[in-house]
Formats: structure tokens, sequence, C-alpha cells
């Protein structure tokens, strides 16, 4: 299958000596929900601007739709809806004319019924006649994404599309792109709600100090880098772990009635079946156990500060 996204050893070096990207390379295919996740500073916002025009690349290959941007720009940009990290929108204008205008600066003909469903979709038709300058900080996000949309792209990149949106606006939101994706639409996002990327990415891609380290499925990244902790409440205090669990990767709580065991997803059975047993033989008793799985935030500070 032909990427919509390629990225072929790109790097970009900044006129003031900064180096903001290091030979990435990544691709991402149709119909996929992509999150790029990195600290401030990364190289997030340059990716993004490159593939979408915004940004002069460095050294190396992109193409969008199988278009290069740079000899093709035209084509590669017409497949692109942007949705930018900061709110950019004319705020004198309707919220009609905002969105339809937007198609026109593609080229593309009028369609109305375009411009409608989607700003139904984003729930902005009851607003179609107010000026933008009136609307909130959560709806002028969804004007910002329905100019983004309204030349009907095959490619959709959010950076940080919820910044700023109240919790009820973001589920609308999150299940608006559910939708696009079942349509077909690639989508790549950006985003400081790491659950929102471990709910919706089908893949996760990190990239720190200008370098992707890491791009795998999110279930499998959760599998492989995940951990899982084992909690048991115990019948009656302990002073220490006993010495017969001193080599295991356990922890007893400061009032000295939990037993915390942090052990690999993957290698769950042997560990946690050997711990009880060990307790069972020293007559320890537990009332209560608790597992929990680590989250995809948690993942993603380490490998951030590995």
């Amino acid at each position: 299958m032909q990427p919509d996204i390629s990225v072929k050893h790109l790097s970009k070096i900044y006129e003031d000596g900064f180096q903001a990207l290091k030979d990435v390379s990544l691709d991402i295919y149709p119909g996929e929900i992509f999150a790029l996740l990195g600290p401030n500073g990364a190289g997030k916002t340059t990716l993004i601007s490159i593939i979408c025009g915004i940004v002069n690349k460095g050294t190396g290959e992109v193409t969008a739709a199988g278009h290069d941007i740079v000899k093709d720009y035209r084509k590669a940009r017409e497949a692109i809806g942007l949705v930018p990290q900061e709110l950019n929108t004319d705020s004198f204008e309707t919220v009609w004319d905002a969105v339809t205008f937007s198609r026109g600066l593609f080229g593309k003909p009028p369609k109305p019924a375009h411009i409608e469903k989607v700003l139904k979709d984003l729930s902005l038709w009851d607003k179609r006649n107010n000026r933008i300058m009136s609307l909130s900080g959560g709806m002028k996000r969804r004007v910002m994404i329905a100019k983004a949309l309204s030349h009907e792209p095959r490619i959709l990149f959010l950076d940080e599309p919820t910044a700023g949106v109240d919790v009820e606006l973001r589920r609308d939101m999150w299940e608006m792109v559910r939708k696009l994706r079942e349509n077909g639409t690639t989508i790549i996002l950006t985003t400081h709600y790491i659950e929102e990327a471990e709910e919706m990415a089908d893949r996760i891609g990190v990239i720190r100090q200008g370098q992707i380290i890491l791009v795998e499925d999110k279930d499998r990244l959760m599998s492989k880098l995940g951990k899982k902790e084992l909690r048991l409440l115990l019948q009656h205090k302990l002073e220490k772990v006993p010495g017969e669990l001193v080599l295991e990767p356990i922890e007893l709580s400061e009032d000295g009635y939990e037993l915390i065991y942090t052990f690999d997803s993957q290698q769950q059975q042997a560990g946690v079946a050997r711990l009880l047993r060990t307790l069972g033989d020293l007559g320890i008793e537990y009332r209560d156990l608790q597992t929990r799985e680590s989250s995809l935030e948690e993942i993603f500070v380490g490998l951030v500060h590995e």
C-alpha cells in the first residue's frame, strides 16, 4: 500500500543554526489515525509545517498523496487539510463565509451541501451567520477544523486541535474524527492530552530533539513497553519486605498494609503465580488485590526521559 504521507531523511536547520529535525523518516498510510507525540520544542510543528508547505524543507524528500511537496506542490497541498495550533480566523467574517472562502482558495467550485454537512457535523450550523469574533474559543477552534475540511482533503493534520476546548466539545470533535477515519480520511494529530492518543490512535510516533525515536502500533507499544502493577491489601501490617521477596520487583507501602508488585505484562503469569505461592508459604494473608496497567502517558514520559 502506498503511504499517504512519506518522509525520507528529512532534516531542517534554521538560519540561527538551530536544527529542528534530524534525518526524519516516516510513512503514514491511508485511513489511519497517527498520533505524533513529543515534548515542547521536539519538532512536531516543524515537521507538520514542512509537509503542509508552510515551512521550507531542508534536505530529504516528502510526498503527500503521492505528490512531491516541492515539485508538485499544488497537488500535494490540495490533498491536505490543516488545523493549526494557533487560532487564526478572520474575526469580522461570518462562519459560513469563512468556510466557503477557504474552499475557494483551493480552486474548488462552490458546494453548499458539503459546507452545510461540515458545519452540522461540527455543531456549527446554528452559528453559521454569526461573526467569528462573537464565538467562544472552543467554537473558533471548530471553525478552524471546518475550514480545513472545506475542500474535502484526503489527509487531515490536527495540531493540538483540542487546546482550550472544554470536555464536551472535545468529545464531539473526537466523534467527528472517528467518522472522518471511517470515510477514509488519513488523520495525523499532535496532542498534549495523551489519553486522547491512547483512545484514538492506530499508531504512535514519538519525536524527541528533532528525531523520531519510535513508531509503533499503539496496542503493540503498550504491550511491549507497558508494565502492570499488582497491589495486595494485607490482613496484617508488615514492617519490611520479607527476605524471600527482596529479589522481586516489590515494594511495601509506607503504612505497611500494601505490597506493590510491578511486572512485565508479557510475563505476568509466572511472576504473579510465584509471588502468590511465596506469600502462602510465608503465611502472609491478603484481603484484596488490584491490578493496574501502565498508561500511554507513563510510557511516553519514560521514553522521553530515557
